[in-house]
């Protein structure tokens, strides 16, 4: 689910209707959103009932929601009340799951989640400009999101979002070993850029890698840095890495 309908980066690789996340000035609250992303969950598992072959268990299950990835569209941080919105969550039983794309490390500071996400496709402040469109450059504030990410308290990721052609080679490979030196995540997850719904107007069917190609840039990943590869999945085209 997501609490913020707009974003402030127009990224090359984003399959979401840009267009779309435009700004507002009325948010809702907490408990709202809390109340309604479980009603919403609620009328998505409603047409199951009449599904034959349906396990019954998970079916019920599913209705009792205790997991939320607080991403989907839009950037969450720019949402004012997320920690509060997080805190939530938790008060009824909820893990948490925050996915941002490091532009906001004030509010980083500001919350807990069970695991901090944060999503890394540029490698400097050059091609932050190039693949992530921003109105006006960020990359001071990922830096300083990355420092927080080392803090944190929360289960840690870093995503790399790898785009053929972009940011895959060795270079690039060099500077991301830097950056997750600074950070010093749980996990890496480097995953290919998929060839989808809006992005399709901005990047070409021969921008996004095989599984391979993914492959191929963990291992040298991992001679870059003490991470390691430590699961994969071919169907997702992603490869997980840890300490």
């Amino acid at each position: 689910m997501t609490p913020a309908l707009l974003c402030n980066q127009t990224c090359v690789y984003c399959w979401r209707p840009l267009e779309l996340l435009q700004g507002f000035d009325a948010w809702d609250s907490p408990e709202y959103i809390v109340e309604e992303s479980i009603k919403a969950q609620h009328r998505l598992l409603s047409g199951f009932h009449g599904t034959e072959g349906v396990n019954r268990k998970k079916l019920n299950e599913a209705y009792r929601p205790n997991q939320v990835a607080i991403s989907l569209i839009g950037e969450p941080t720019l949402y004012p009340h997320l920690p509060e919105l997080i805190e939530g969550y938790k008060k009824r039983g909820f893990t948490t799951f925050l996915v941002t794309n490091g532009t906001n490390p004030d509010m980083l500071e500001e919350v807990n989640p069970t695991q901090l996400y944060i999503s890394l496709t540029a490698y400097s402040e050059e091609s932050h400009l190039m693949l992530n469109r921003p109105l006006k450059s960020f990359w001071d504030r990922i830096l300083r999101s990355l420092d927080v990410m080392r803090r944190s308290n929360s289960k840690t990721v870093i995503r790399l979002t790898l785009i053929r052609g972009y940011n895959m080679h060795d270079d690039a490979i060099e500077r991301y070993a830097e950056l997750v030196d600074r950070a010093s995540p749980d996990y890496i997850e480097a995953k290919a850029y998929m060839y989808l719904s809006y992005s399709r107007l901005r990047l070409k069917y021969e921008n996004m890698p095989e599984h391979e190609d993914i492959r191929d840039f963990s291992k040298k990943l991992e001679k870059a840095t003490s991470y390691r590869i430590v699961d994969e999945s071919q169907p997702s085209r992603v490869v997980l890495l840890s300490r």
